[in-house]
């Protein structure tokens, strides 16, 4: 008798790498406490960041904040995968936290500013990035508003980061609009995206070269 079997384990659960973007006061950090909440299978890469915290983020929660002088002393001793200037702050991903979130095994969830986002895109082609976006510039102005810029400078100088992080929206892969006060819809919708790319036929792991970590 022939053997009629069919084998229908063809799929594989490959963890991905995502990385959730955007310009500055869209609303990235409020995305990723929304994400951390629903308990999903997501690793969350902890940044490093020289600027002082803000009232509602935690150390090695939010970010790992510290010096300028200890930022550049990771440089020095190639201890950052990607790093940048923002702002006259800098920002960066320890290659240890992404050697951490590699092993667990799940998605590994990163949010970057552009720069950085792009950086890593060159560094790992298959990254999924996400762009968050206000839906209009009336609401972007009120986010900003709402950290009480204190120099008309400081806001001029984020429309030209912002007129130039828009130039950038190519490299991306999807775009996401958070709109104020609708934070759930737009967590929704970057749980479809991570939901439908977990469908793909054609995954890719995450297969950075181990000599940059």
């Amino acid at each position: 008798m022939k053997n009629t079997e069919v084998n229908f384990k063809i799929i594989k659960d490959t963890p991905l790498m995502i990385i959730i973007s955007g310009p500055s006061g869209v609303g990235k950090d409020s995305a990723l406490r929304a994400l951390k909440n629903l308990d999903l299978p997501l690793h969350h890469v902890v940044t490093a960041n020289t600027r002082k915290p803000r009232l509602d983020e935690t150390e090695g929660i939010d970010y790992f904040f510290i010096t300028k002088e200890e930022f550049k002393e990771m440089i020095r001793n190639d201890e950052l995968l990607e790093y940048s200037e923002v702002y006259q702050d800098y920002k960066g991903v320890p290659k240890s936290e992404v050697r951490k979130a590699i092993k667990t095994g799940k998605d590994v969830i990163l949010r970057l500013d552009v720069q950085g986002a792009e950086k890593l895109k060159t560094l790992y082609p298959h990254s999924i990035l996400i762009f968050l976006i206000p839906p209009n510039q009336e609401d972007w102005y009120k986010r900003l508003g709402g950290r009480r810029l204190s120099k008309e400078k400081d806001l001029d100088m984020r429309i030209k980061t912002v007129q130039e992080e828009l130039k950038k929206i190519s490299v991306f892969d999807y775009i996401v609009v958070n709109a104020q006060n609708e934070l759930s819809e737009a967590v929704e919708t970057i749980v479809a995206i991570i939901t439908a790319e977990h469908h793909r036929t054609n995954k890719h792991e995450i297969d950075l070269d181990h000599n940059q970590l």
